[in-house]
């Protein structure tokens, strides 16, 4: 061969050639050891179930609860924005599409607990295998399948909301969806007189939530193991089911990112134009990747109002639609473990990292008191964590290796990477 093709590109030297040495070693490594596949993530899901005991009672829990403030509450409250933040990462990191107002599937998954699960329709007498106590009166369902129900119609309103918007591109696309973001809580907000109907309760909410449980029969046949009905005093079953769904959303990402869909997504992603050419239909793709991203939005939200137990419209704000996206930038924009990062590492600073920071310069510093308030300054802090990002590392923390090798290219340094990662 001759001429620029025969070339052969110049071999890195330094610390990039050290980083690419140890990628290629430790890749041959997972080859030659094929068990590695299933023993790491099998001994990461047996240590994430068995955290109540080793983390917050056990040996480490003066690292995790009293040195970095992290409880059941708080461990929920996060695991809640990791599954918002992998949804929101099928819209944005697979699909290529700004979207501003995805509280706004947080909300509706949450008021269809509300629906279907409280005593909202107090006029109503409708039961279907609900564990409560005495039978109330209203609409109550299955916790379980009235998850599967806030599923469901998030994934319809995502196709209602995006058929007339997805054709839409770049900022008209953002502008859209920051609307959609903001008119849904409004709704919310205003919903307790529609046609003479009280549908959402108003600024009041709803609340007393139907909370999640399996019964008597399922308690007694596991011998106590599963609990009639959870309650506020033992969190311990709130963080399994939390870890159990979002377990179920890694897979469903896994999954869906290697599918025949998922590089559909990668290419609208990339270049819709070439996309069409090669025969991916554009809106049909668009319309499943946003569907597909309001669905986890839903679970998140249902499993949320119960926890709280109650929804009130004040408390989904445009501020989580910006705050989740910070979590799929600072963790990278489509790779799933950089999105769980950074999901975990920004929602810990928004419930207790900046409180404990501040904690921290006020005993570290002599004379300070207590007069440094680190998290009132909370939205100005994400901000700029976000520019720095942005200037520093643009791919993220842990970026995945298709648009590591995009930022490369910009720089002159692309290498072949794994479509996968």
């Amino acid at each position: 061969m001759s001429g620029e093709a025969g070339q052969q590109a110049p071999k890195a030297s330094g610390p990039r050639a050290t980083t690419s040495s140890w990628r290629a070693s430790w890749r041959r490594y997972r080859r030659e050891h094929k068990w590695l596949r299933w023993a790491i993530p099998l001994a990461i899901i047996v240590l994430a179930f068995s955290y109540p005991w080793w983390g917050l009672e056990g040996p480490l829990s003066f690292i995790f609860n009293d040195g970095l403030g992290i409880d059941n509450d708080t461990l929920f409250n996060m695991s809640v924005y990791v599954m918002l933040a992998l949804g929101l990462n099928v819209v944005v990191g697979y699909a290529g599409l700004l979207d501003l107002g995805y509280v706004a599937f947080f909300a509706l998954g949450a008021y269809t607990l509300g629906w279907f699960g409280s005593g909202l329709f107090s006029t109503r007498d409708i039961h279907f295998l609900d564990t409560n106590a005495t039978r109330l009166p209203g609409i109550h369902l299955s916790f379980w399948a009235v998850v599967i129900l806030a599923g469901a119609v998030c994934a319809f309103a995502g196709v209602l909301i995006g058929w007339p918007t997805l054709r839409l591109r770049g900022d008209y696309l953002a502008i859209v969806t920051l609307g959609f973001g903001e008119i849904i809580p409004d709704v919310f907000r205003n919903g307790d007189s529609i046609a003479g109907h009280n549908l959402t309760g108003g600024v009041r909410g709803v609340t007393q939530l139907d909370r999640p449980g399996f019964g008597d029969t399922l308690h007694n046949a596991t011998g106590g193991i599963l609990p009639v009905r959870y309650n506020s005093l033992e969190l311990r079953p709130w963080f399994w089911t939390i870890l159990v769904m979002m377990l179920i959303t890694i897979f469903v990402n896994l999954r869906l990112r290697d599918s025949k869909l998922g590089r559909a997504w990668i290419a609208v992603r990339e270049d819709e134009i070439a996309a069409s050419a090669m025969g991916v239909p554009l809106m049909r793709t668009k319309l499943w990747a946003y569907a597909i991203g309001a669905i986890f939005g839903g679970f998140a939200g249902a499993v949320y109002g119960s926890f709280i137990n109650g929804i009130f419209p004040t408390g989904f704000s445009f501020q989580i639609s910006v705050i989740v996206l910070v979590m799929v930038i600072v963790g990278g924009m489509g790779n799933i473990w950089g999105v769980i990062a950074g999901a975990m590492l920004v929602s810990w600073l928004n419930f207790r990292g900046l409180d404990k920071i501040g904690e921290w310069i006020n005993g570290g510093i002599p004379g300070s008191g207590n007069d440094i308030a680190i998290a009132k300054y909370k939205f100005g802090i994400f901000g700029g964590l976000l520019v720095i990002m942005m200037l520093f590392r643009p791919e993220g923390l842990i970026p995945s290796s298709r648009r590591k090798a995009e930022f490369a290219e910009g720089e002159g340094t692309a290498t072949l990477y794994d479509v996968r990662t």
